[in-house]
């Protein structure tokens, strides 16, 4: 090895590694911020337009793209051909390049970045190096990551050059930095023209967290954030206590704070595989907390439980004697902290910002299908309410009204066939994920047995038959929320009439599959 090319935005190590490059021999090319950082460092250089005998232009956009670059990146040392070119138009070898990119993310990261500047950070001469560099492993060392720096320099020390393996490992790395690059440009100016289903779909994300295993210890897993990071999610959560999250607890978090991120007022929610268990809404967080371990102390054993508020000790307290595996809040006060973590090393307690949590609406969510991904947007709809229709010959009174519009925005998250049976401040009954409507209708009335005065009854889809209506009713329960849009419609409204029901009509339909 004996050339090397460096130009790099994050200069984190560079100064360290070009004095130990130099140091061992190899002569470095280097250019604009870079080249001023290791000459102020002591450790000399050759500028670009030395080897290109062209100078930059073009504010610097035209600098690198040049034949007696490329051709010193992509000349094959194997091939007399081209080696012959090489000699013949004054081509040296590069055998190393060490380059990253214009900070294209933290630009658009950026509320205040103008179109012009995001243009402008887009890096040209960089990836193509990399490419060049990263195609030509089989001679050229390319390095992307200031982690890898230290591997490089050993190899190098120890036998002169890297091995073919780092080579090929290094080049890898390089295209998938330059894939992820590209797909951070091609989404931003997707979103500038408003495309909604482009013909060919890039996105980026960053590992965040190697996972022990994925749903079952058979299945390998690991997690990956956004590229553009999102405040409100997991993601970002600042874990406080405890272990590691597992693939399970993550999913359950994600959809935990989903339900939360539908209430103003102090909410608890508490959930188990993807389900809510309970939920309860009041003036103060310790008894909405109440609310919510009240609607179903059962299931609450071993779940993950989301408070919209900070929690205080009378909280912490009540939370403290059960068994539970994440407690996620915007924070937790001084003793409420110390109450939950003594005697809980493994209890997970996560800090969320909740001020962002209307912009993670935004986000697009994927599924993944065997040979596919489906692609829709959030389930986060502004419902009018002024637009719902009583159907029935009784309107719901005032307090019904407030049920309902609890139990509505409740539902959302339950798995369908969903069914949820709540008063104005708590759920009490859930019928989540059944084959039939008429099964969860059954499973949300026996597990709101006792409860069932003042309750009120929400379904996420129209209902088929009747027979749900005449569930209900013998339950004696007197309000119904529902989409509506079945073809016997006018059989379930009837059902409700001759028991005296008041029933909404929403014509919005809330499936989770």
């Amino acid at each position: 090895m004996k050339r090397a090319l460096i130009s790099v935005s994050d200069k984190t190590g560079i100064v360290e590694l070009a004095k130990a490059l130099v140091a061992i021999g190899i002569e470095i090319i280097s250019t604009g911020g870079t080249k001023q950082a290791l000459e102020a460092a002591g450790i000399p250089t050759i500028a670009i337009d030395e080897v290109t005998g062209f100078p930059e232009m073009m504010d610097g956009r035209v600098k690198t793209l040049h034949p007696k670059i490329h051709g010193g990146l992509l000349g094959r040392r194997d091939l007399a051909t081209h080696q012959q070119a090489m000699l013949k138009h004054d081509i040296q070898a590069i055998d190393l390049v060490v380059v990253n990119l214009y900070p294209f993310k933290a630009t658009i990261s950026r509320p205040d970045v103008t179109y012009q500047e995001a243009i402008e950070n887009i890096d040209i001469g960089g990836p193509s190096m990399l490419r060049s560099a990263a195609k030509n492993h089989a001679a050229v060392t390319v390095v992307v990551d200031p982690e890898d720096y230290q591997v490089l320099l050993d190899e190098i020390t120890a036998a002169g050059d890297t091995t073919i393996e780092t080579r090929k490992r290094l080049a890898a790395k390089t295209f998938r930095h330059t894939a992820y690059y590209d797909s951070l440009i091609a989404g931003y100016l997707t979103s500038q023209v408003n495309e909604k289903e482009p013909e060919k779909l890039t996105l980026a994300y960053d590992l965040k967290q190697e996972l022990r295993y994925g749903e079952n210890p058979q299945q390998n897993a690991a997690f990956y954030q956004s590229a553009l990071t999102e405040d409100f999610s997991i993601a970002s959560a600042k874990q406080l206590n405890g272990k590691e999250l597992s693939f399970n607890n993550i999913r359950d978090a994600d959809a935990a704070i989903r339900i939360a991120r539908e209430y103003s007022a102090p909410t608890v929610v508490a959930l188990k595989h993807m389900n809510p268990c309970g939920i309860g809404t009041a003036s103060t967080i310790e008894q909405a907390w109440d609310y919510a371990y009240e609607a179903d102390s059962v299931s609450i054993f071993g779940g993950i439980v989301v408070l919209n508020r900070e929690v205080d000790a009378a909280t912490a307290k009540k939370m403290h004697p059960i068994f539970l595996e994440i407690i996620i809040a915007p924070s937790f006060s001084t003793e409420a902290f110390e109450i939950l973590t003594t005697k809980k090393k493994n209890l997970r307690l996560l800090q969320l910002d909740f001020s962002h949590k209307e912009q993670s609406e935004i986000e697009a969510e994927y599924t993944g299908v065997v040979g596919g991904l489906l692609v829709q947007n959030q389930d986060v709809i502004k419902e009018n309410e002024d637009a719902w229709q009583v159907v029935t010959k009784r309107v719901p009174t005032e307090k019904e009204l407030t049920a309902l519009k609890f139990a509505w925005r409740s539902i959302k998250y339950v798995k369908s066939n969903a069914i949820i049976i709540t008063n104005d401040h708590q759920t009490l009954g859930i019928g989540a994920g059944q084959m039939n409507r008429v099964g969860s209708v059954k499973i949300a009335i026996e597990q709101a047995s006792g409860k069932l005065d003042d309750s009120v009854l929400a379904s996420d889809a129209f209902f088929p038959f009747a027979d749900n209506v005449e569930e209900i009713a013998k339950a004696g329960i007197k309000a119904i929320i529902q989409p509506g849009g079945s073809v016997r419609d006018q059989e379930s409204i009837d059902t409700a009439n001759r028991y005296g029901l008041t029933m909404i009509f929403t014509d919005i339909r809330h499936f989770r599959h």
